[in-house]
């Protein structure tokens, strides 16, 4: 019997971006679409990828996010070809459940872009001019 554990991630995992096979390789599965409580902000790692942070001061938001689930075994796996600075923690959702999730350390947002107005890594990079 496999074990497994739900996991949200919300940039460069999620279906048909670049890490998503990261997913797909350890046997994860798409569940669904779901959205964080209203407590995270998101920024922009250079264009390449989001990092996410949860907020305590009323200045977060909902951010879209896809939840998978994924054997236990893999998961060390997909952690460790992650970004730097990048890193597993719970993630609270719209329900008020909790999942493990992808979020970022604050160093990494650092003189990054702050892109919590869009919501969403999706939102964001369609929002990019074309050739990025």
């Amino acid at each position: 019997m496999t074990q497994t554990t739900q996991l949200a991630v919300n940039g460069t995992l999620m279906r048909g971006l670049v890490l998503n096979p990261n997913l797909i390789n350890v046997g994860a599965t798409f569940v669904r679409e779901d959205e964080t409580a209203p407590c995270y902000r998101l920024w922009s790692i250079g264009d390449r990828h989001p990092a996410m942070i949860r907020t305590t001061d009323g200045s977060g938001t909902s951010v879209l996010l896809e939840i998978w689930e994924i054997p236990l075994a893999g998961l060390a796996d997909v952690l460790a070809k992650e970004p730097a600075g990048l890193t597993i923690g719970k993630v609270l959702l719209a329900d008020s459940s909790e999942v493990l999730g992808v979020v970022g350390e604050p160093f990494l947002v650092e003189n990054q872009r702050e892109i919590t107005e869009f919501a969403g890594w999706r939102p964001y990079v369609d929002a990019l001019p074309q050739g990025n």
